[in-house]
C-alpha cells in the first residue's frame, strides 16, 4: 500500500528548496569556457508580455532577434566531472558540486527531485519542480520558499496557477546612505513614481529584461539638495526600474501577513529543511562518489526514497500502537 492510498502525501502544502552536495571532482582542475545562458523556463511569456507592455505605452515591440542574441557567460569547467557546477559561497567555500532541488509535503515526505550543476540558481529549477508535483500528486493550494524564490517570475507564476506563495520579508539591497526603493513612491494609476522631493519619474521604456525604466527631470534634480542621497549618475538622472510582474511580488509581500500563510511558511524549518538534514547527517549526502547527473540523480531519488520509507514506517508503527496520531485527509 502506497503512502498516497493511506493518506499520508498531502499536495495541499509544498516546501521547496535545494541543497549542495560535493561533486567528486578537484576544484583545482578546471578549464576556462564560454557557454551560452541558459534559456529561462518563462522566457516565452515574458517576451509576449514585454512586448504587448511596450505596445500599451506606445512603443515599438522588439523583434524576434532582439530576444534570440546569444548571450553568453564565462564558466570553470571540471575536467574530472564536466557536469557539476562551479559554487562559490564565501571565500572558504569554493567547489565544484551539485544542486538537489526538492518539495516536500507538510509531512516531509519528498513528493519530487530535480539535480542540476551547482552553479544554477534556484530560481530557475522551481517552475518545473512543481510541475512535477502537479502530475505526481496534484496542484497544491500554497508553496512556500525561502528568499531565492522571491522573484517576479516565480510570483507570476504561482498567482497564475492560482497557487499562494508563502515567502519571506527580503531586506533592501540600498548602499548606505542614500534612499532606498520603497522612498519612491508608485502611482499605479498615472504609471509613475514620486520622489522625496516630490517630482515625477516618469515612464521611458520597457527592456528586454521586463523591466520598465521611470527617469527623473535631469534639469530638476541638478539643483536638488536630495541628489547626493538620490543618485550617483553623472547626468543627475535618476532612473527607478519596476518588473511588468511587480504587482505579483507585492501582492506575495502582502499575504505574508495573512494569519493563514505565516504558518505555512514557519513550517518549512520542520519540513524540507529537516528532509535536507537528514539526507546529509544520515544519508551521506555531503558529497558524493558518483560523477554525471544521470548517476546524481538516481543518488538523489534512491536517497529521498528511502526518507520517505522510513517515515512511511514510523507512521504505520503509530496506527499499529493506536497513537493518536491522524493522517491528513
Amino acid at each position: 500500500m502506497t503512502a498516497a492510498n493511506k493518506k499520508l502525501i498531502s499536495a495541499e502544502h509544498v516546501f521547496v528548496d535545494s541543497t549542495h552536495v560535493k561533486a567528486s571532482a578537484n576544484k583545482r582542475k578546471f578549464e576556462k569556457k564560454i557557454v551560452r545562458k541558459e534559456t529561462r523556463a518563462y522566457q516565452g511569456r515574458l517576451q509576449e508580455e514585454i512586448n504587448q507592455d511596450r505596445e500599451n505605452h506606445g512603443k515599438k515591440p522588439f523583434p524576434p532577434d532582439k530576444f534570440d542574441k546569444e548571450e553568453t557567460k564565462e564558466i570553470k569547467e571540471s575536467t574530472t566531472d564536466s557536469e557539476s557546477g562551479y559554487y562559490v559561497k564565501d571565500e572558504r567555500t569554493k567547489q565544484f558540486a551539485y544542486s538537489f532541488h526538492a518539495a516536500a509535503d507538510r509531512n516531509g515526505f519528498v513528493l519530487g527531485t530535480i539535480v542540476t550543476p551547482g552553479n544554477t540558481h534556484d530560481s530557475q529549477i522551481l517552475e518545473p519542480l512543481v510541475e512535477q508535483v502537479i502530475e505526481k500528486v496534484g496542484k497544491p493550494e500554497a508553496v512556500a520558499a525561502d528568499a531565492a524564490y522571491k522573484t517576479p517570475a516565480i510570483t507570476s507564476y504561482l498567482f497564475n496557477k492560482e497557487i499562494i506563495p508563502a515567502l519571506p520579508y527580503t531586506r533592501p539591497r540600498t548602499k548606505e546612505g542614500f534612499f532606498r526603493k520603497q522612498d519612491y513612491v508608485y502611482d499605479e494609476h498615472f504609471d509613475c513614481y514620486l520622489c522625496p522631493s516630490g517630482e515625477t519619474l516618469k515612464y521611458s521604456t520597457t527592456n528586454k529584461e521586463g523591466y520598465r525604466e521611470y527617469k527623473s527631470p535631469k534639469q530638476i534634480c541638478t539643483t536638488c539638495s536630495f541628489l547626493s542621497r538620490c543618485t550617483e549618475s553623472k547626468d543627475c538622472q535618476k532612473v527607478v526600474t519596476r518588473h511588468i510582474w511587480q504587482t505579483h511580488v507585492e501582492e506575495a509581500d502582502h499575504l505574508r501577513h495573512h494569519q493563514d500563510v505565516k504558518p505555512i511558511y514557519a513550517k518549512r524549518k520542520e519540513t524540507i529543511e529537516r528532509v535536507f538534514a537528514d539526507a546529509k547527517e544520515k544519508h551521506g549526502m555531503r558529497w558524493t562518489t558518483l560523477r554525471g547527473l544521470k548517476k546524481l540523480s538516481m543518488q538523489a531519488m534512491l536517497t529521498f526514497a528511502a526518507i520517505n520509507l522510513k517515515k512511511k514506517a514510523k507512521f504505520r508503527g503509530n496506527f499499529k500502537r493506536g497513537s493518536e496520531f491522524s493522517a491528513p485527509l
